[in-house]
């Protein structure tokens, strides 16, 4: 995690979730996490199955020129990364991982700014499949960010982390990275496939992912 604001709400969520695997939507207390505020925002399923923002910090806006209250979060990503995104939610709604992911966002005038974004699971009504909490924060801000607004968005590297060992003996999984350079997406499906080598490193199969071990942090 490269961002304050990135760490200030995962150590947030992580306090207040206790002994559970994901904190209730009505634990949320903003003046808490003040310092990352402008750049969290918190996604809905809409009634197309898809999300959408629910609320959106001023910063996040900022960035893309305009509200995003209501929006599709899923149309923010390349289409080539739609099925990345979809499987990445999957493992935070149903596994209740947190994602890690690093994506390069263009303009209309390609110019570029690389971002940091984390998803984690959030539970309302009893269940985590429907809101997710989440921040994202420009890694440099150019002078012209706010200005030129996002119109496309790529994902160049994620990871998966499991705060209490869920299902995989890592706390810490680094998932293929430089995904527009090097295809770092597996097209098997279903999680604990037969590994696989990806980079050098032994992988395993997440659906469409392929995941490295990686060490404790």
């Amino acid at each position: 995690m490269q961002k304050t604001s990135t760490r200030t709400l995962y150590d947030y969520w992580n306090s207040i979730r206790g002994a559970r695997s994901a904190p209730d939507r009505k634990d949320i207390d903003p003046t808490r996490i003040r310092e990352a505020l402008a750049n969290t925002f918190i996604l809905e399923l809409d009634e197309s199955d898809k999300f959408s923002f629910r609320l959106a910090g001023s910063h996040l806006c900022t960035s893309y020129c305009r509200e995003l209250k209501g929006r599709s979060f899923s149309t923010l990503w390349h289409e080539r990364d739609h099925d990345a995104m979809e499987t990445l939610m999957r493992a935070v709604t149903e596994d209740h991982a947190v994602a890690l992911v690093t994506f390069q966002g263009t303009t209309a005038l390609h110019t570029k700014v690389s971002f940091e974004t984390i998803l984690m699971p959030l539970r309302h009504n009893g269940s985590t499949h429907t809101r997710l909490l989440g921040a994202m924060t420009a890694l440099d801000e150019p002078y012209w960010l706010g200005v030129q607004p996002i119109l496309e968005q790529r994902i160049t590297g994620l990871r998966l982390i499991w705060p209490d060992d869920v299902a995989l003996e890592d706390t810490v999984r680094d998932v293929a990275t430089n995904v527009a350079n090097n295809g770092g997406f597996s097209n098997s499906v279903g999680p604990a496939a037969m590994p696989a080598v990806v980079y050098g490193r032994t992988a395993r199969r997440y659906a469409h992912l392929a995941v490295i071990d990686g060490g404790r942090q």
